[in-house]
This record gives structure tokens, sequence and C-alpha cells, in this order.
């Protein structure tokens, strides 16, 4: 019985290692992860990344693009939203911020019209902002604005950036945060973005990281129509989309993922894994960065 009962455990385990073995082989044969979990009878969602540096990878503008959408092909990223370029300094100064602006545009000529640019600018100089958003956002390719830490955005000296963004349609993505250890001086809360975003009704905004500690920076945006929730750059917690969709709706949440300080696959796990419907996941990865962007591109003749 016993040298019985022996064969018969080698014969599962053998079973069982064969089958193992033939699943590998199928999977390895898959191509690029796509983004099912939002698909319809129209295909997968289309996945648009809406926050993105040129960092993680060495190289050139072009080069460095060109390897990181080589990576955001394995998990199906369709386009980026670029900004910041290579010197990442929190109150960069006017030749600074437009010398960073002008590796991103390098950059998106190397993309093959996968990546979109925001133009990065710091409003403790106000005027050259407003030359520098108009070089690269009225005059040039770019369709967005990035702030970032200079200033905290509550203050009085962006309501010329936020309004002229507004005539322009374009989004104006602030970075916002709340650490437990204190915020640098200029660094942005969610509430200091619906702060701004009240006093520029006509104006799109989205709350980069959507404030780090998430549950009070859904709260403290929810009033603000013209806020959107964007869920990069932070760990993949249960509950964040459900969060998100529940208190602000599925239409003011944006998908990004702050690569390459993120991976792709770790920020697309939280919407991939969120419990909301497949519209829901279908407006967060792709559907609503499109339509806040679709009349700015639409006026510069950009395909969507």
């Amino acid at each position: 019985m016993k040298r019985s009962q022996a064969t018969i455990t080698r014969r599962a385990m053998l079973a069982r290692t064969v089958h193992a073995t033939a699943t590998i082989a199928a999977a390895s044969s898959v191509g690029p992860l796509r983004a099912e979990e939002g698909a319809s009878e129209n295909g997968p969602a289309v996945v648009w990344d809406a926050h993105g540096h040129l960092t993680g990878v060495d190289g050139t503008p072009g080069e460095r693009i060109t390897r990181l959408l080589e990576i955001a092909d394995r998990v199906g990223i369709d386009k980026v939203i670029l900004f910041l370029g290579f010197s990442r300094l929190h109150e960069p100064p006017p030749e600074q911020f437009r010398r960073d602006n002008d590796v991103v545009l390098e950059a998106i000529t190397h993309a093959g019209g996968r990546a979109l640019a925001f133009a990065y600018l710091n409003p403790k100089y106000t005027r050259e902002s407003l030359r520098e958003l108009d070089r690269c956002v009225r005059d040039g390719p770019m369709v967005g604005v990035k702030l970032w830490v200079a200033v905290r955005c509550n203050d009085p000296c962006l309501d010329p950036i936020a309004e002229r963004a507004g005539e322009l349609k374009a989004p104006v993505l602030q970075h916002t945060w709340l650490k437990a250890t204190g915020n640098l001086p200029g660094e942005s809360t969610a509430a200091d973005m619906a702060e701004l975003a009240a006093r520029h009704p006509n104006t799109s905004f989205i709350a980069a990281h959507t404030g780090g500690v998430w549950e009070r920076g859904i709260r403290a945006i929810r009033a603000t129509a013209n806020v959107h929730a964007g869920i990069d750059g932070s760990d993949p917690t249960a509950g964040f989309i459900e969060m998100a969709v529940r208190e602000l709706g599925p239409e003011r949440v944006i998908y990004g993922s702050d690569f390459g300080g993120r991976s792709f696959a770790s920020q697309l796990a939280k919407v991939q894994g969120a419990e909301v419907s497949p519209e829901a996941k279908r407006l967060i990865l792709g559907g609503n960065i499109r339509r806040l962007l679709q009349p700015i591109c639409a006026a510069k003749g950009i395909e969507l």
C-alpha cells in the first residue's frame, strides 16, 4: 500500500509539473499586458499615463523617451505626458526652467506622436513664467502646465498663470502632498489646490498625487468641480480608487504613474485591481485626460 501511494503521489506531482510548464510556456507567448480590466465591446481601454519624467534611464532626451516607451509597451501604455526636464530644481530661475522645457521639447520629437508635454513654470517669476507659457503652449507644441514646489499654489502670484492657462484651455497639473514630517516651504496641499481652483472656475486642474494622504486629499477637492484627482506616484493601496470614484465621480479621476520614479505596473495596478466598473476604469485610464486635452489639441491640430 505504501509503495502504491508513493507511486500515485509521484505521478500526481509529474502531472502538476507538466501542467505548470505548459502554463508558463503559454504565458510567455502572450503579447504586452493590456488594460483588459477596462475593456468593453469597443476593445481594450486606451491608456494614457498623465504623469512622467525623463528619469530612471540614461542618455539623451531622445534615447530616454525611446527607452521609456519600450518599457511602457510591456504594460500596454499608449501615450505619456512628460514634464520637468533634467535639473529637478525646486525653485528654478527662468533660464533653468526654459532649459528644462527645451529638454522635454526635444524628447517628444523622438516619441513618434506618443508623448505630449506640459510646460514647467516657477510662479515666483510670474512675468517670466507667462512668457514661457506663451512660448511653449500658445506658440509651441506643449498642451498643459506643470507646477511643483516653488510656491504654495494658493498664493496670488499664481493667479495670472492660472488665468492664462484657462484662456489657452491648458490643464494645470500641480504637485500636492501632505507630509507627516512637514511639507517643503513652497509645497502645496490638496486644500491649497482647491483654493486656487475656486478662484479660476474656467481652468482645469489636476491635483497630482491627490495630496499624498489620499483620504484627506479627496475630501479637500471634492467640492471644487474643476479639480481632478491625479492618482500618480503613491503606493497601490486598496481603497484609493474606490473612494475617489465614490466621492468625486469617475470623470474626475486621472491615471498617471510618476515614471521613472515609479513603475508603470504598480501604478496601473491601482486601477486594474480596483472594485469599480469597467466604464470607470476606461475613463480613469485614458478617457478623462483625453477629454481635458481635446480642446487644446484640436486647436493645435494634434490628433488624439
